[in-house]
């Protein structure tokens, strides 16, 4: 009886670090790649964005984004990309209104997605 208590409390506590490891995890992902989007996104706006800019972006995400594929759905990670690789190629052909425009979801996708996969309760109901 005592060693199924001490197991079941034992995958409790595992479970709930589990949970707290992937809520910092994708925090401190989603905040960097957020930082990045910001930036660029300040660049556009003063029409200074190049390549380079939006290159480096989409190699951060590319490295980010190969590991929280274990961690959310394929789905919002593939809007991310067609988002952002949009905002690229208006970058390319300087339409930096429509590059803004596409960079402001990506940056609103980087502080949303997150949220979507915590423990909280209206995500689990």
């Amino acid at each position: 009886m005592v060693k199924s208590v001490v197991l079941t409390l034992a995958a409790i506590a595992a479970c709930a670090a589990f949970f707290i490891f992937i809520e910092w995890y994708l925090d401190k992902e989603f905040t960097e790649f957020y930082l990045a989007a910001d930036a660029l996104y300040e660049k556009i706006e003063n029409e200074t964005a190049n390549r380079e800019d939006a290159n480096a972006v989409r190699i951060m995400w590319a490295d980010k984004r190969s590991k929280l594929h274990i961690f959310i759905p394929h789905n919002d990670i593939s809007y991310i990309d067609y988002r952002l690789n949009e905002a690229t190629s208006y970058i390319y052909t300087q339409d930096y209104h429509s590059a803004l425009a596409n960079i402001e979801i990506v940056r609103q996708l980087a502080k949303s997605v997150p949220g979507n996969y915590k423990l909280r309760l209206e995500n689990i109901f």
